[in-house]
């Protein structure tokens, strides 16, 4: 094998720099996650928890409320996605970062919106909610396949007698399974590990092995129990991962055979605008509850934000609204810049990889392996934490580093979706071309992949910052009364009684909305990526 002038094998610098995001997981998420369910089968029990028919009807209700919320998500998001890639209409643009704004939203935000507009909350409530999230996901995943399809076979189809509707059904659709399976797994993922939504709208009557691990832990104490949840749920994680994994593999590939995306063109057809019409119809109804919460904030006047000033209703919160805002500022930026550092180098060592020798199951593995932290119960990451932090050199159970920490192993995934299509995406002839002209490997990445991929770093920073500002699965957990961040503290006002906690929780997620929607604006202005490619 030829070595480098340092002596290293071309492909030890790769393997070198995977070290860092990997060495970043081992710590900070496998060894908590270990640890607390290592502490669990300590304490016996996991056994009896595992053999309950309780624990079975936990995991019925979370496999089909996820189920149905995917099923929704994906009827909705196909004629969205038709509307994207097939059809050349006025407001596209908009219709973008319309249906992105719910999947960054943070999900107290959601689940007071759903809440308003169903007080009753229960099972409609959530698959509802759950839906609002994904549609997004399928919508821009299916269309980024959808763009590349030869609209011929259908043509074809039709010329010989099909209906439009058969010609769907016939053609289009079974091209559309790889990006349809794929989206469909991603979904049925997030909306199996809901955690704040699940939490606002279910209370105490609709329990998902997510917020039963988080009652379990943190209300009981009863670590056998909530350890034996989060094998099934990680169990549950690895299949869908696993499941998407593979449908990625087969839309890339795809992709591939189908080379440029074919040119949008005015509807045609009383069916086609029949989909746009549903389209626009589905995007009206996706601002329908951003629109009722942030007209909600208004009931009082401006009540609500001059209240954000102080503690709430009998001194509820220990800091007011808007340290509460600052200090959300402050973790999301420290979880942003770390996240995009993480998920650039994996990206980098993923793609070397892939163009290397190494064979594609590893590389696939450790694909699969850096989006674990998306499924795996953030309570159970930070309990983990707790029991484990303490080992390491200062202590960090103390340390106000312990939230940007938790929300950058959430925020890594979603960087290295964004910025891995791209960069496999570059034509190699390019890179090949400058290596022959004697760029060395680090060179030929500065000057030719960082160009390219120059708008996604910076969509990634935007989308991940976003993303951590409003995370609250492990922020709920980790984050000190007097270190509340706004969405911990919106949750904390919502639990408690009185007027002005109302007003203060539905004024802070007015701003959480206003600052979402201004980073998505920011997303779509920076270039048209596929943001988040599952």
């Amino acid at each position: 094998m030829a070595r480098t002038r340092s002596g290293l094998s071309p492909r030890s610098g790769p393997l070198l720099v995977a070290l860092v995001p990997l060495g970043f997981l081992a710590v900070f998420f496998v060894w908590p996650v270990v640890a607390i369910v290592r502490l669990g089968f300590g304490e016996g029990g996991v056994l009896a928890v595992l053999g309950s028919a309780d624990t079975w009807q936990l995991v019925a209700f979370t496999v089909g409320q996820a189920a149905a919320s995917t099923a929704l998500a994906v009827l909705a998001g196909l004629p969205v996605a038709y509307l994207l890639a097939r059809t050349s209409v006025p407001g596209r643009g908009l219709v973008r970062v319309v249906i992105l704004v719910p999947f960054v939203l943070p999900t107290v935000v959601v689940g007071l919106a759903f809440r308003t507009l169903l007080p009753d909350g229960g099972v409609l409530a959530i698959v509802l909610a759950n839906s609002f999230f994904n549609v997004a996901v399928v919508a821009r995943t299916v269309a980024g396949l959808w763009s590349h399809l030869d609209g011929r076979a259908a043509d074809a189809a039709r010329s010989l007698g099909a209906s439009p509707l058969r010609a769907f059904t016939s053609v289009t659709l079974p091209a559309l399974a790889p990006a349809l399976t794929s989206a469909a797994a991603v979904v049925f993922l997030f909306c199996a590990t809901s955690f704040g939504v699940v939490l606002i709208l279910g209370g105490s009557r609709y329990r998902t092995l997510e917020t039963e691990i988080y009652l379990r832990t943190v209300e009981l104490l009863d670590l056998s129990g909530a350890a034996a949840l989060s094998l099934v749920q990680l169990v549950a994680v690895v299949a869908a991962l696993s499941v998407g994994a593979l449908a990625r593999r087969r839309r890339e590939s795809a992709l591939r055979l189908r080379g440029r995306a074919s040119v949008a063109r005015r509807p045609r057809g009383a069916l086609s605008w029949t989909v746009v019409g549903v389209a626009l119809a589905v995007v009206t109804l996706l601002l329908v509850p951003v629109v009722v919460l942030v007209a909600r904030s208004f009931d009082g006047g401006l009540a609500g934000y001059r209240a954000l000033a102080g503690f709430g209703h009998e001194e509820s919160l220990q800091v007011s609204g808007w340290e509460a805002a600052a200090n959300s500022l402050r973790a999301a930026t420290d979880a942003t810049v770390l996240a995009v550092v993480l998920g650039t180098l994996a990206s980098v060592v993923l793609v070397s990889l892939s163009r290397g020798r190494t064979r594609r199951g590893v590389v696939e593995t450790m694909d699969t392996v850096l989006m674990l932290p998306l499924g795996v119960s953030a309570v159970t990451v930070g309990f983990g934490y707790l029991v484990t932090l303490d080992l390491l050199p200062g202590d960090l159970r103390t340390s106000p580093a312990l939230v940007p920490l938790a929300q950058a192993l959430v925020v890594t995934p979603l960087v290295i979706r964004m910025l891995l299509p791209v960069l496999r995406s570059i034509d190699t002839r390019l890179r090949q071309a400058a290596a022959s002209l004697g760029a060395s490997p680090w060179r030929v990445w500065r000057e030719v992949d960082v160009p390219v991929a120059g708008r996604s770093l910076l969509t990634a920073v935007a989308f991940g910052y976003v993303v951590a500002l409003g995370e609250f699965g492990a922020t709920s957990f980790l984050a000190r009364p007097d270190t509340a961040t706004l969405p911990v503290a919106v949750a904390r006002l919502l639990a408690r009684p009185g007027e002005l906690n109302n007003q203060m929780a539905y004024a802070a997620c007015a701003l959480l909305v206003a600052v979402t929607v201004a980073a998505v604006a920011m997303v779509e202005s920076v270039g048209r990526s596929r943001v988040v490619e599952f």
